[in-house]
């Protein structure tokens, strides 16, 4: 599973960023200091009715210590349309509620090189980047932020952002230069050498990823995370998932992924993201052919079709068996 060991934090603060967007403030009930994180780094908080959601953790400032045994942890969220349960939980919640959370893991690091790196946001996929800003700008490593989304109005912690980035910053909104953000042009125009960083919506993630094959990128110059999970397709079917360690069976239904089965099973496999991006779910493919769903894999290792990530990825075949 993600991380077993939880934490109780009471809500200290909500503030409404935008119309759809509030930050909120954890802390531990005494104020004691909190585990330690780095720039990308999120946590899982427990929903009332089982499972859990995953928010990055924000820092605004220009603090090389930020992330050092805090004493609270922020976070930013969404209001989505419609809502499997998170977003809505986490709106409702008031100064004084308690939450359970994991502690603070990372799948998408700020590399310690010295290259000059380019920041790219979209919407709220901000709340990972700009803790990446804030520490590039403590640590005066060269940058370059790129936030987009539809309107000016709706782009959470501009303020803060603008004090923070100053001239590094660009702000792209759709309705004001009528059109969505070019990330395939800003991508070939890097000559540099510069790695780039990417938080937001599928289809921006899809076309960086596309534009880096285009391009020749080396695999590791782009660095992306997904801020929401991959929906259900309408030609999903159903199969059959067997765990070679045990011989079991297991049905995976159209609208479940082979994760989610094995966790409500009582099963205990690795995982964090459940999007696809982070690895750890990935396992060996022992008898079956998978319908690849990630952003992990490269293409030559989809073809093989001899590893997975159970959180999104399916089947071609009518049986897999996997070596869990």
């Amino acid at each position: 599973m993600a991380n077993s060991q939880g934490l109780q934090l009471v809500v200290t603060e909500v503030r409404a960023e935008t119309p759809l967007i509030r930050s909120l403030v954890l802390a531990r009930p005494h104020g004691a200091p909190l585990p330690s994180w780095q720039p990308g780094a999120h946590i899982d908080i427990q929903l009332p009715g089982g499972g859990e959601r995953s928010y990055s953790l924000i820092n605004l400032k220009s603090d090389p210590d930020a992330g050092t045994r805090p004493a609270a942890y922020r976070l930013g969220v969404r209001l989505e349309d419609p809502s499997t349960g998170g977003s809505r939980f986490m709106h409702g919640l008031k100064r004084g509620d308690t939450v359970q959370i994991t502690p603070p893991s990372n799948n998408f690091p700020l590399e310690p090189d010295h290259r000059p790196v380019v920041l790219v946001a979209g919407g709220i996929g901000v709340t990972p980047i700009v803790s990446m800003a804030g520490a590039l700008s403590a640590e005066q490593r060269p940058f370059r932020f790129y936030y987009a989304g539809r309107k000016r109005q709706e782009l959470a912690f501009l303020t803060e952002i603008n004090a923070l980035c100053a001239d590094k910053l660009t702000i792209h909104a759709d309705d004001e230069v009528g059109g969505f953000f070019d990330i395939k042009a800003l991508m070939g125009s890097l000559k540099g050498g510069e790695r780039l960083y990417c938080c937001g919506p599928l289809p921006m993630i899809e076309t960086a990823i596309a534009a880096a094959k285009e391009l020749g990128w080396e695999q590791e110059r782009l660095r992306f995370e997904l801020f929401a999970a991959a929906a259900p397709r309408a030609d999903d079917a159903s199969f059959e998932v067997v765990l070679k360690s045990t011989g079991e069976s297991f049905q995976i239904p159209s609208d479940k992924s082979i994760l989610d089965v094995l966790i409500e099973a009582g099963k205990d496999p690795l995982y964090d993201c459940k999007r696809g991006d982070c690895g750890i779910c990935q396992v060996t493919v022992l008898e079956g052919v998978p319908d690849h769903r990630d952003y992990i894999l490269s293409d030559a290792e989809k073809a093989e079709g001899k590893m997975m990530q159970i959180c999104v990825s399916r089947s071609k075949t009518p049986r897999l068996v996997i070596d869990l």
